[in-house]
């Protein structure tokens, strides 16, 4: 299996990107294809002395952060992450994982690798880590304005990516409203709910905000631009937590002693909550593996993401998402043709 790696993706590139893709190859977790200028990434490689399994796949061009996805991807044809979608959509690589400008990424997955089946939008699946373990939420940003056929859609996504990646059996599922009650919600989420409602998903109706960390709902499901603010707002919340415990303890010699006994807990506590633990988020609904990493990705969530992209090549999460029924305007389920 080969991976392909935007080494010029993210805040920390190229050195994080190759030290990640390294540990990753000599893991043997996959092979690895580095994308990028080769002038900046073989200075970082020679230290590491990475394995032979290891390729770079040269290319001078960058997608910056500020960046207009959609022009940029016209104007530098030859960028990094085009560059490494392409190597999928080619058969060389099984997967490709990134750093770099989310919008950029998921633009080259939809014109290069397309759709999967009758999903009308692709949508970012993210690990939430919850009291019961890692659970899923989606869309994670990829979707601000959505119809309630596209949440039903983000549902049967995230079921599937539940059961075969993360190896939970009968996922439950729930959709993110304002109250649990079925009456509850906007048109969006009233017409997401008759929909889930029907389906043969293990629907377990509506889920507060405050009800996630519960880790009751396994699958939970939501637009974009909501799942988005939610994402970003926890990932604050726990370094605002641990900050302020730290500044407690300073200001406490009780506190310092008592630290000294908690420390191994509160280490444990914080590698629960750390993005660097799941790696990458996959973008589910375009006809290849395609993992989004964080903006300021370490060379440990690299590696991590990469292990999410060869665990969803493994199960055939590609394949399994082709086959999954659509809805229409009519809000009319309607199964896709077996290839």
């Amino acid at each position: 299996m080969q991976i392909a790696v935007d080494a010029m993706g993210g805040d920390h590139a190229p050195g994080e990107i190759v030290r990640g893709a390294v540990a990753a190859a000599r893991e043997k977790i996959a092979g690895i294809i580095l994308v990028g200028d080769k002038r900046r990434l073989e200075p970082e490689l020679k230290p590491l002395h990475p394995p032979a399994s290891l390729e770079i796949v040269h290319t001078e061009q960058v997608v910056e952060m500020d960046e207009q996805p959609a022009l940029a991807l016209r104007r530098k044809r030859e960028a990094s992450i085009i560059v490494a979608t392409r190597l999928v959509k080619e058969g060389r690589a099984a997967a490709v994982v990134s750093a770099g400008s989310t919008g950029a990424q998921m633009a080259a997955a939809l014109l290069i690798l397309g759709r999967s089946g009758k999903i009308q939008r692709p949508a970012i699946a993210t690990i939430i880590p919850t009291l019961k373990g890692p659970k899923l939420l989606l869309d994670a940003g990829a979707n601000v304005d959505c119809r309630p056929e596209h949440l039903y859609e983000f549902a049967l996504m995230g079921n599937l990516y539940a059961a075969r990646v993360m190896g939970i059996r009968e996922p439950r599922v729930g959709l993110l409203n304002i109250g649990t009650e079925a009456c509850k919600g906007n048109e969006q989420t009233l017409g997401a709910y008759n929909l889930l409602k029907g389906s043969p998903l293990n629907f377990t109706g509506n889920i507060e905000g405050r009800d996630i960390l519960a880790g009751d709902t396994d699958v939970i499901v939501c637009d974009g631009f909501v799942g988005n603010v939610l994402l970003k707002f926890g990932e604050g919340m726990a370094q605002a937590l641990f900050t302020m415990i730290g500044r407690e303890i300073k200001n406490s010699f009780r506190a310092r002693l008592g630290a000294a006994l908690v420390l191994p807990t509160l280490r444990g506590l914080k590698k629960q909550v750390d993005y660097t633990e799941y790696g990458g988020a996959p973008l589910l609904g375009v006809q290849g593996i395609s993992i989004i990493c964080h903006g300021s990705s370490n060379a440990r969530a690299i590696k991590n993401a990469i292990k999410v992209a060869a665990r969803c090549v493994e199960q055939g999460l590609v394949t399994g998402l082709g086959q999954l029924p659509g809805v229409n305007g009519e809000g009319e389920v309607v199964k896709c043709q077996p290839h």
